[in-house]
């Protein structure tokens, strides 16, 4: 059953003649009544009472009345969930990016005018720095946000990944509020806890290989936790930052992705990073 023969039952019912129902659905009445005969030829039983002037609906008819309003309206809202999918579909950017990086820099991304005035639909994928690396070959995203060390390579190849520096930022070491005796130094005594980071991910390699190898080696350095995460709260005042008198390390902020024909939502999402953080043009990989 169509959607436009159930609105036509409906005029029907709802005027009370053939020629109030032709009108309102736009028809002559001729046409109008040739469509009736074909919903009636379609569904196999009369469905209007033509021995009465002005023709109306049969009993049996008019009993269904409640549920072909029914059927008509979740027909209307079915289609326009449709389109609004396709629409959706067209206009989407899938965005692979690490953890850390979800949750400090996109947020300010997605406030900006074209994810509203273009209608760009964005779906995040927050993951460990591989999975994000897979995510974007395995074209499950479109593109990835990740940290990389500014003298390492990116390890990928050049002929076809396109990769823009979009920002910098710094693993610090950091100490609770306050430091013992008021003071920005290192914390008094041997023993000097840490948050640690697991080995597999992004952060604990970098701990491992650019942080404690430079610390006091006469230290006893303890790590008291283990996170993938950890929130930077020195705005706050709960962290002071030591990066002046312990090791720290830079890290850049890239956001990649495959180079070749790149959708709507893409080229947006792409050129909106290029506008923000005044990246030079799309570097190749290596």
């Amino acid at each position: 059953m169509r959607l436009e023969w159930l609105e036509d039952i409906l005029a029907i019912a709802e005027t009370g003649s053939f020629s109030g129902a032709a009108e309102r659905r736009r028809l002559t009445q001729s046409a109008f009544s040739r469509r009736i005969r074909q919903i009636e030829d379609h569904v196999g039983v009369e469905l209007f009472d033509r021995s009465r002037k002005p023709i109306r609906l049969r009993p049996t008819t008019l009993a269904q009345v409640g549920q072909i309003q029914q059927l008509s309206s979740g027909l209307r809202r079915l289609i326009v969930e449709l389109r609004r999918g396709e629409r959706m579909a067209n206009n989407k950017v899938v965005i692979a990016c690490q953890h850390s990086l979800t949750a400090a820099r996109l947020p300010s991304i997605l406030k900006e005018p074209p994810f509203q005035r273009d209608g760009v639909h964005v779906r995040l994928r927050s993951a460990n720095l591989d999975e994000c690396s897979g995510l974007l070959l395995s074209r499950q995203a479109d593109m990835a946000i990740v940290y990389r060390l500014p003298d390492e390579p990116d390890g990928f190849s050049a002929d076809y990944l396109e990769v823009i520096a979009i920002g910098t930022d710094r693993l610090i070491p950091v100490f609770s509020a306050p430091l013992p005796g008021g003071s920005e130094k290192s914390p008094d005594g041997r023993d000097v806890p840490y948050v640690a980071y697991p080995a597999n991910v992004f952060f604990g390699k970098v701990m491992e290989q650019r942080i404690l190898p430079f610390l006091d080696p006469g230290a006893h350095f303890i790590p008291r936790g283990e996170t993938a995460l950890a929130l930077d709260r020195i705005a706050a005042g709960r962290l002071v930052d030591l990066s002046p008198v312990l090791a720290w390390c830079a890290l850049q902020v890239n956001a990649m992705r495959l180079q070749g024909n790149a959708s709507p939502a893409e080229a947006v999402f792409w050129s909106l990073l290029l506008t923000l953080h005044g990246a030079a043009a799309p570097r190749p990989a290596g």
